[in-house]
C-alpha cells in the first residue's frame, strides 16, 4: 500500500507526493499555502485517482511521457515524473490508481 508524504517545502509552502509501495514518488503535487489545503489536495487525489477520466497523458517536448491527475473541476491536483516510454507512464497512472484511494498520511511538517 502507498502513503502520502506531506512536506514544507523552503518557501513555507507544504506539498505531498504519493508513494508506491516500493517507495517511489508517484504523484506530486502543487505547494499549497496552508496546511489544510494540502490536506485537500490528499482528499481529492484519493477520490480521484479511481477515475481513469482523471488521468490526462502528455509527452513533453523531450519526448519523454508524463500525465496529470486533475479533479472534477478540471484543475491539475497531482504531476507524474517524467517516463521515457508510453507503458512505463500507463504503468504509473494504474499505480495511482492502485495506491492512492487507501493510502496512508505521513505528515513530516510536525515538530
Amino acid at each position: 500500500m502507498g502513503k502520502f508524504v506531506i512536506s514544507k517545502r523552503k518557501n513555507g509552502e507544504f506539498q505531498f507526493n504519493l508513494l508506491a509501495t516500493n517507495g517511489q514518488v508517484i504523484l506530486a503535487s502543487e505547494g499549497y499555502s496552508s496546511k489544510p489545503s494540502c490536506m485537500n489536495g490528499v482528499k481529492s487525489v484519493m477520490k480521484n485517482a479511481a477515475d481513469a477520466k482523471r488521468f490526462e497523458a502528455k509527452v513533453a517536448k523531450n519526448g519523454k511521457f508524463h500525465f496529470n491527475l486533475k479533479a472534477g473541476n478540471g484543475q491539475v491536483i497531482g504531476k507524474s515524473e517524467m517516463y521515457e516510454t508510453q507503458a512505463s507512464c500507463d504503468n504509473g497512472i494504474a499505480s495511482v490508481k492502485k495506491n492512492a484511494p487507501g493510502a496512508k498520511v505521513e505528515d513530516q511538517t510536525k515538530a
